[in-house]
């Protein structure tokens, strides 16, 4: 079994860090930031906590369309449903620790949580690098 390594030059595109790439993990970024807010509003605002059914008809329609639309740029883009899965992943890593911190003030800096963080953007390096 042969393992290839992705370069920097893709076979299809001239560049890694494609604009279809680039958008799929802006949209997964938006999606994991609406995701967070639905999930969790309802611990920092009291107004949510008490209006669970507005908090879903808010979020869910944007925060679905952006994983749609992320996860197809990415298939399109890797030509695998795999390598899509793991880089929305990966963005979760990004906003969910932060917005935490934010609004929570749960800090992201302990050493559980920063392995966590490492290992995604690992596990975001290996989708991007390794064909």
């Amino acid at each position: 079994m042969v393992i290839k390594l992705r370069t920097l030059r893709c076979a299809r595109n001239s560049s890694l860090l494609t604009p279809k790439i680039c958008l799929s993990m802006t949209l997964f970024t938006i999606g994991h930031a609406l995701a967070w807010f639905q999930l969790n509003s309802q611990f920092v605002w009291e107004w949510w906590r008490q209006h669970p059914l507005v908090c879903v008809l808010l979020y869910s329609i944007p925060m679905g369309l952006c994983f749609l639309m992320g996860t197809r740029l990415a298939v399109e883009e890797t030509e695998a449903l795999w390598s899509s899965r793991f880089m929305a992943f990966s963005a979760s890593y990004f906003v969910f620790p932060i917005l935490t911190w934010h609004f929570m003030h749960e800090s992201m800096f302990t050493p559980k949580t920063l392995v966590c963080i490492f290992l995604s953007c690992m596990i975001l390096g290996i989708q991007l690098f390794w064909k």
